[in-house]
């Protein structure tokens, strides 16, 4: 279920970027932007790319402007996916970077937020992250779950949703297509106990939430048209 698409576009990252700072959290370091007073918090998985992404990283201050404590974890350990390192494709990659891993690392990021008193927390993932976003949203350590562009979630993940899930998905998407992400949608129809919401969007490609050209006004706004949705899941589940 990983291919080319997982690695179209890849960001040219950062370790200065956002108007955040980074610090450790539940044993990972973390890139984290928050209003002064928060209880609510939002846990974000990247893709494999890792939390040095600028425009992962502009969408968490923009998720902390609307009053949410936003933490991003380095679930990758420092090691995302480098596509020039032709020692270690793809499938090598995933070998030591898997999302049973990741999983539990959020889970104790988790913790380590409702130390800090957050009363609810919701978790986005992206690509490689909506696996383990969708893996949380089995239990109740979070309130509401976003899964844009997944890669890696079956039709069991969603049938064993407990919580209010939102799917993002692409038109054109090898990893996640519409006849998939429709799938989904019937599954979560058939779950009246838990809200959920779909969407397929039109003319764009797995990853464009996150791996848009930001000199490109197309692609800037359908990109900030899934993040609105990513926002607004949140803000009404989220309280």
């Amino acid at each position: 279920m990983s291919g080319p698409q997982c690695c179209e576009n890849p960001p040219k990252l950062s370790s200065s970027c956002g108007a955040g700072h980074v610090e450790e959290l539940g044993g990972l370091r973390c890139y984290i932007n928050s209003p002064p007073h928060f209880k609510l918090a939002i846990l974000l998985v990247s893709d494999i790319f890792g939390y040095e992404a600028p425009n992962l990283r502009k969408l968490a201050d923009k998720v902390a402007s609307a009053g949410f404590f936003v933490v991003v974890p380095d679930f990758l350990y420092g090691e995302p996916y480098a596509p020039d390192n032709t020692e270690r494709p793809l499938p090598v990659w995933l070998k030591d970077h898997g999302t049973d891993k990741a999983h539990e690392d959020a889970k104790k990021v988790i913790e380590a937020l409702k130390t800090k008193g957050t009363s609810a927390i919701g978790a986005a993932g992206f690509c490689w992250g909506a696996k383990v976003v969708v893996e949380l949203a089995k239990s109740d350590c979070i309130k509401a779950a976003v899964l844009l562009h997944p890669s890696f979630v079956a039709l069991d993940d969603i049938k064993g949703v407990k919580v209010p899930t939102a799917i993002l998905g692409a038109e054109i998407d090898k990893l996640s297509p519409p006849e998939l992400v429709k799938q989904f949608e019937d599954v979560l129809n058939a779950k009246p106990e838990v809200d959920g919401f779909v969407k397929i969007f039109p003319k764009v490609s797995h990853g464009w939430t996150v791996r848009y050209d930001t000199e490109d006004k197309a692609a800037v706004k359908c990109a900030e048209e899934a993040h609105q949705d990513m926002l607004c899941w949140f803000l009404k589940y989220i309280k």
